[in-house]
């Protein structure tokens, strides 16, 4: 399988740790949604990472997506999400939160990277910031609520996945005070320190325009 994308995303590592942790080999490219844009529509329309290129051919994108049809290979015992019932609810509330705030975090650096100076709207890229930061609260006080342990099932999940990807992400791009959310800083540094984590976590560089 061929990974597209670069490990600065927290959706492209998200996927790529999971691979990991699934025992499911990939190769990857290295490939910026700048730089990279039309080698990626190639593969994707969208010209948007991650993009998973199967063995037979198919892509798949949308980290989502690939999560979720990673997870049905992998099968039952080994998935990443609990089946159903209140548990796979709980994960997914906590996942979508995680993404959300990867995602406003993502507009605030494309506002000042793409972006001309003259054109920006800092009350826009305020919103975004409260956002980020509302999301990251909630994410905060989960864990929180675990004491130091898993936030789902009492197992790994792609809650605890995502959201170290996600707040390495954001600690990273947006300066985060490093007394802020100190039980989501805790917990996302205790999965950092994994082998499968820390293989793919690198400098973030920002998008080439």
């Amino acid at each position: 399988m061929l990974l597209i994308g670069m490990f600065d995303s927290p959706f492209v590592r998200r996927v790529a740790v999971s691979m990991r942790l699934l025992g499911l080999e990939f190769e990857h490219r290295n490939w910026s949604v700048g730089r990279d844009f039309e080698r990626i529509r190639e593969y994707n329309p969208l010209g948007r990472v991650p993009t998973l290129v199967l063995d037979d051919g198919e892509a798949l994108f949308e980290s989502s997506a690939i999560l979720d049809w990673l997870d049905e290979r992998a099968g039952a015992e080994k998935s990443l999400l609990p089946a159903r019932g209140a548990e796979r609810r709980k994960a997914l509330k906590l996942i979508a939160t995680a993404a959300g705030a990867a995602d406003k975090g993502v507009l605030q650096i494309y506002e000042n990277v793409f972006r001309p100076a003259e054109r920006r709207h800092p009350p826009w890229v305020e919103r975004c910031r409260t956002q980020t930061l509302a999301a990251l609260a909630q994410l905060d006080a989960a864990c929180a609520a675990t004491h130091g342990s898993f936030l789902v099932d009492d197992r790994l999940t792609q809650a605890d996945i995502t959201a170290a990807c996600v707040f390495t992400f954001i600690d990273d791009t947006l300066s985060l005070a490093p007394k802020n959310f100190p039980a989501l800083r805790a917990h996302a540094a205790h999965f950092e320190a994994q082998p499968a984590f820390a293989e793919f976590r690198v400098a973030f560089h920002q998008p080439a325009p």
